[in-house]
């Protein structure tokens, strides 16, 4: 079951990969030419930085307590289950020495097909754990581009970056961080489908 413990901590590494090219290049005043500015000294090109993006966005944030309770909830069946089985090898070990030898062959033979199925219960689990976790990194970053989408649009932006260590930006001025104007939009987004917040644990939507 190492496994389901793991599944869940790749929800927080999700690489945000979002590069947006925005054709403006027809609207009047757009720049021409390879200016990151346009008219009024615009910029064209805005980076965020996905890790605080990812930190302080409240639908990540519901959805991953979420799964972790979704894995909490697998793991505690998967270990009653383990533990049934090991009750019933313990009793059939006490008991083998007054047990004829097709009974023996009997109890063997269930037990190894319950531990079978203990094997295919544990992949299943495993398993669906790993669609939830797809699932929900393809759930966020269809929000997350589809905002950055429309923000680019009505800011005039033509390009937006993904800046974090792993990202091939190495420097980028702090006039060109949309950062914190991309979360209180995401924020403001969610809230308004009626999202919970994550620290709400009454409300559900």
């Amino acid at each position: 079951m190492k496994n389901l413990s793991l599944v869940i901590n790749g929800v927080l590494l999700i690489a945000v990969a979002v590069l947006y090219y925005l054709h403006f290049s027809s609207r009047p005043g757009s720049a021409q030419g390879g200016s990151v500015f346009a008219s009024g000294d615009k910029p064209l090109i805005a980076f965020i930085n996905s890790d605080s993006v990812l930190q302080n966005y409240e639908y990540l944030e519901v959805k991953r307590k979420e799964l972790e309770e979704k894995t909490k909830k697998m793991e505690q069946e998967y270990r009653t289950r383990t533990e049934g089985l090991q009750t019933e090898i313990n009793n059939y070990q006490r008991n083998v020495g007054n047990m004829t030898l097709s009974q023996v062959r009997a109890v063997e033979e269930d037990l190894q097909r319950k531990q079978q199925n203990l094997r295919m219960y544990e992949q299943t689990l495993t398993q669906e754990l790993m669609n939830e976790e797809s699932k929900l990194n393809k759930e966020l970053y269809d929000r997350v581009t589809a905002f950055l989408k429309k923000y680019g649009q009505k800011n005039g932006l033509h390009v937006v970056l993904k800046f974090d260590p792993s990202s091939d930006v190495l420097f980028a001025g702090d006039s060109l961080d949309i950062t914190n104007e991309v979360i209180r939009g995401l924020n403001q987004e969610y809230q308004q489908e009626g999202g919970t917040a994550a620290s709400d644990t009454t409300t559900t939507r």
